[in-house]
Formats: C-alpha cells, structure tokens, sequence
C-alpha cells in the first residue's frame, strides 16, 4: 500500500528530497573519485593488460594527444567511480521513488534491482575475462605483414568502455523479460513462439554494437539468447498480475460504508437451506374444472 502521507506533500517538498538524494549521489561519486584517482595509473595498467599481454615484442601503446596520458587515466578513475556507486545511485532512486508503489509493486521491484546490478557486474567481469583476450588476440594477429600495432590509450578506453556498458545492458535481459511478463504486456508463451526472431535479434544487436569481427558479436550475441531463455524460466514464478492483486491495495485503503455492511447477508445465513417449494399432492396431470 503507498503512503497516504504523501498525498498531503506538497510539489516543493518532493523535490527538496529529490535535491537531497542527488546530493547524496554526488557524494558518493567523488568519495569514489578521490580514492581512484590516486591509482589511476596503476588502475589503467590494470585494464590494458589483456591487450598488452599480446602486444608483439616491441610495441607498446601509445598517447597520440598531448593531454591523453593525463586525461585516459583520470576518465578511468572517473568512469569506474560512477560503476562502483551504482549500487548507492538507485538505492537513492528506489528510496525516492519506493514510497509510492504499492506493496505488491515493491515485492517485485527489489529483488529485480538487486539482481540487475549483479547481472551488470556479472556482464562487465564475462567481457573482460572472456571477451578481451579473444578479441584482442584476433585483432593483433589478423593485420597485414609489416604493420605494428600501436593503441592509442584514449581510443583504447573508449573501446573497453563501449563493450563494458554493452556487455552490462545484455546481461540484463533477464530481468527485462521478467518485467515484460509481470507487467502483462507478454506472456511466457507468446515469448516462446518469438524465440527465432529473438535469436536473430541478440545477433543483430551484437553486429552493431560490437567491433567488426565475428568472436566479439558471437560472444556477446550467445550469452544474450541464453539470458533470454533463464529470463523466461524466470518469468514462470514470477506470473502476469491478477487482478486481484491491483485492487487489493485500494481496497485496503477505501472503508465500506456502513449501509452496505449492513445491507450484506451474514455468511450463516447464505448456508441456510432454501425452503422446499410447494409439491402438487396428486400425481399426474389433473383434470380441468368443468366449471
């Protein structure tokens, strides 16, 4: 049931709490900034290991822009303080928005936010530990005889970034699919017979927003097609909403008046027997009245 409390908030008020959480966000951000930073070298070293490690002998990165071997590492320690606050960023949103759900709405919506945040990780930690070696080994061995391959580091971080946050989205399908189904618009059934266009699909996705190259789209496009197929085992316990369980909470919050309390029959008395009707005491048709 959503709090009564806040319909007697005024518009001001929600947004000096809106103030207040994005504060508290921002805080959180810079506390993570402020330890990174100090690291960021040894944190880009870090990320540039699975390419580095199959550098030919010889070649190292390098920073084309007067200002990259500044600025590469101090988006790093930026970019990973927003990844590692994103637990504290929508716990703010959720204690923003939580008040106004309905209980039923709130059973379901967190253990779906604590799961995505895992599944985001989880998408993170599968690029860089079995996608980045795969990837970054075919590229350095595919080019042309007599080219040495040299990586500028910011173009190297925008790259690792893009497949991070691809890697993380996909892994999310699950709970996208469990959303789908709970909010009614499909059905686990429905969902089943779109399994060849979904197929189709998580390659399509993987071709766009992917490298050119067919390990990192067959990697990123399998996992996607495997999520859908536990997001639907998912989808099976968590059902499309009753609804019964829409208007539950409103009737919790609206009293019966007292005249259709009183109007209504007590439950002895819907199990009482109907009266037996009167039975014609002769048997066969009777005869008219000649009168």
């Amino acid at each position: 049931m959503s709090d009564p409390s806040l319909n007697d908030q005024p518009l001001i008020a929600h947004l000096i709490e809106l103030r207040d959480r994005l504060i508290r966000i921002l805080v959180v951000i810079l506390l993570f900034f402020i330890a990174f930073i100090a690291f960021a070298n040894d944190l880009y070293a870090y990320l540039a290991e699975p390419l580095q490690s199959l550098l030919p002998e010889g070649a190292s990165m390098i920073a084309t822009q007067v200002a990259s071997p500044f600025l590469a590492p101090f988006k790093l320690a930026l970019y990973l303080s927003v990844y590692c606050g994103a637990p504290m960023i929508l716990y703010q949103l959720w204690g923003f928005i939580a008040p106004g759900l309905y209980d039923n709405e709130k059973k379901i919506a967190a253990p779906l936010l604590i799961s995505s945040i895992f599944l985001f990780y989880a998408g993170m930690a599968f690029a860089y530990y079995a996608v980045f070696p795969l990837v970054f080994g075919f590229f350095t061995t595919i080019g042309p005889t007599g080219v040495t391959v040299m990586t500028d580091i910011d173009a190297y971080l925008s790259f690792v970034l893009k497949l991070f946050l691809a890697f993380g989205l996909a892994f999310e399908i699950p709970v996208a699919t469990m959303l789908l189904v709970k909010a009614g618009i499909a059905s686990p059934e429905s969902l089943k017979q779109k399994r060849p266009y979904v197929f189709i699909g998580c390659f399509v996705i993987g071709m766009l927003i992917t490298p050119p190259d067919v390990i990192s789209q067959t990697l990123l496009a399998v996992p996607m097609w495997l999520l859908f197929e536990a997001g639907l085992i998912g989808a099976r316990f968590v059902g499309a909403p009753r609804a019964s369980d829409s208007s539950v909470d409103i009737e919790e919050t609206s009293e019966p008046s007292r005249e259709e309390s009183n109007d209504s029959p007590a439950p002895e008395e819907l199990n009482k027997p109907y009266p037996p009707e009167d039975s014609n005491p002769t048997d066969g048709p009777q005869k008219p009245d000649p009168n």
